[in-house]
């Protein structure tokens, strides 16, 4: 059986088309300088490294290296507002408690002025500062028409201040018989208090007083024997109604 050669454009190439082919590639690698880039692969490599410029990794650090400063910068900022607003809040928070301690000291303070300036408006004095008592309660003698004295006197020389012995309204005030100038107050807790034998007046019916003020000056008006204060307790504005005037001042707290 005879064999033949593969003919047409199947047909492979000969010995010499594919040397021919071969010297041509190499040709054209030399020339093109592959072979030389295999043969040297360091230098080519050096020769054909691209320069950091050149692939941009410089830029990239730059960037990335201000990026961070201006978050750090950020931050620093952020914690810098944080411990600003934390020692305004500390301030006002200071300023705060401040005020109202002294609010509080203040508020104290009138508390304790009102309480004091209560105490003293319901409290009690002598009618004549630093007097004492001169004719008894009760004390009988034909100078009184009643047949015994319905209050008490202090002495006092003419013209000595005669004060309030506590807060209320005068509701009466000028001549009272045997009483001669005389003023009678109500008092704030009701009862009443009579002042007589003045040698003048210094308040009018309305007129509200305290202790202490002065309401006129001691004298020998009306049925008198000499200068001095004649001071009755009452429970009504009139004659008649006197109690005992010694125990009124004591139950309200004045030595006497």
């Amino acid at each position: 059986m005879a064999f033949t050669r593969a003919t047409g454009k199947h047909r492979g190439p000969s010995r010499l088309a594919r040397r021919s082919a071969g010297m041509a590639t190499v040709a054209t690698l030399a020339t093109t300088g592959v072979i030389g880039t295999l043969a040297s692969p360091a230098l080519a490599a050096d020769a054909e490294a691209p320069s950091p410029e050149d692939t941009g990794l410089t830029q990239v650090v730059a960037v990335d290296t201000v990026a961070d400063e201006v978050a750090d910068q950020a931050a620093a900022q952020k914690e810098e507002a944080a411990r600003a607003a934390a020692q305004a809040k500390a301030a006002a928070e200071a300023k705060r408690k401040a005020e109202a301690r002294v609010k509080a000291a203040r508020e104290a303070k009138e508390r304790a002025a009102r309480e004091a300036e209560r105490r003293r408006l319901n409290s009690f004095q002598l009618p004549v500062a630093g007097s004492y008592v001169s004719t008894a309660y009760q004390a009988g003698g034909a100078q009184w028409s009643s047949g015994s004295h319905t209050g008490i006197d202090f002495h006092a020389a003419s013209g000595t201040s005669v004060v309030a012995v506590g807060s209320g309204t005068v509701v009466e005030a000028g001549w009272g018989g045997a009483y001669g100038n005389n003023v009678v107050i109500r008092m704030n807790d009701g009862t009443y208090t009579q002042y007589g034998h003045l040698s003048s007046i210094g308040v009018s019916v309305g007129q509200r007083v305290i202790p202490g003020q002065q309401i006129g000056r001691a004298g020998s008006t009306g049925n008198s024997t000499g200068p001095h204060l004649h001071f009755e307790a009452r429970t009504t504005a009139d004659y008649g109604s006197d109690i005992n005037p010694l125990a009124y001042l004591r139950a309200r707290g004045v030595t006497v």
